[in-house]
């Protein structure tokens, strides 16, 4: 009977220990379920779903059409706890078309909140397209903002075709057809087509910017050949609001959007931007340097396979005016 009584309370205790186990699992599952939650959800911190706050958008690396980036904005957009926006930009811009995407994604988040551009390093070409999108620009004293122009780059290989004695046949159905051609130089005909689709672009880039920036013919001329600018100059160009940190772009909120004061500043994500890769690899390692460097080619190659114009502004290119 003795044994039998130890049996029964060794059960027992056995019993709490697999209940205590049972709430502990449902808790931490719970815990998980409720953090994956909120972070598809694309905002970071403690209960971003319900807690007012400042959304951040950040806009960095080389620029292209991105649904995920239109279904962000969106989301944003329809969140009742986002106050106001602030648009994170350090890029060199990418190409016309997602540029042009992102504008039109960003203006039609301000019809429903409150939108400011901070310039954390570089707003040039295609990224200067997405600041202008904003109700207000502010730019470190240090960044480079501007780059207005337009490019459009290929290769010529027809000199080395030459030396390896390799020769593309072509029939065509029209002179002008898959014109410009990397196989053979370039016609007068086949640049003039290209020349006036370039300054096409280019005038409406210029144009947005006058419009958006409210300039004169005058002060659009002394800022549309192609160049960049420090932030600093920029304020006196008109290409930027004012100058300072993301504070200054918080502060602007509050003060000229009512936003109200001392609000946390969220960041969103697009969905699924949280896979581990290459990239993520180098920054585990304190690579952050090189993660970003990787990043930003790998960006920019594929951005090019694509073809097309470019609003993008890199240091010994070509010049960005038609």
């Amino acid at each position: 009977m003795a044994i039998d009584a130890e049996l029964l309370l060794d059960r027992r205790a056995l019993r709490r220990k697999l209940s205590f186990w049972r709430v502990v699992g449902i808790g931490a599952l719970i815990v998980a379920v409720g953090t994956v939650g909120w972070r598809a959800s694309g905002a970071r911190g403690p209960f971003p779903a319900i807690t007012p706050q400042i959304a951040r958008i950040s806009i960095d690396g080389f620029i292209t059409g991105s649904e995920k980036t239109r279904e962000l904005m969106k989301r944003v957009g329809d969140s009742s706890a986002v106050s106001g926006v602030i648009v994170s930009i350090n890029s060199p811009g990418g190409t016309t078309t997602g540029s042009e995407e992102l504008f039109r994604n960003l203006r039609q988040l301000a019809e429903k909140k409150p939108v400011v551009a901070f310039v954390d390093g570089t707003a040039a070409s295609g990224a200067y397209i997405t600041a202008l999108a904003a109700d207000h620009i502010v730019a470190r004293e240090t960044s480079l903002v501007g780059s207005i122009g337009v490019l459009f780059q290929y290769p010529d290989l027809s000199g080395l075709l030459d030396k390896v004695g390799v020769r593309v046949e072509e029939v065509k159905s029209s002179p002008l057809k898959a014109e410009p051609s990397g196989f053979h130089p370039t016609s007068p005909e086949a640049r003039a087509a290209l020349q006036a689709i370039v300054g096409d672009t280019y005038g409406w880039f210029k144009n947005l910017v006058a419009e958006r920036r409210k300039m004169s013919p005058t002060e659009l001329g002394a800022v549309s050949d192609g160049r960049v600018f420090s932030g600093r100059q920029s304020v006196t160009l008109k290409l930027v609001d004012e100058t300072g940190g993301e504070r200054t772009a918080v502060e602007w909120l509050e003060r000229e959007r009512k936003v109200a004061k001392d609000l946390p500043v969220r960041d969103w994500k697009p969905r699924g931007d949280r896979s581990f890769d290459l990239f993520s690899a180098a920054s585990l390692l304190g690579l952050d340097g090189v993660a970003g460097r990787l990043r930003r080619t790998t960006e920019e190659a594929a951005g090019l396979a694509q073809g097309g114009l470019l609003a993008l502004w890199r240091p010994g290119a070509a010049p960005t005016t038609p």
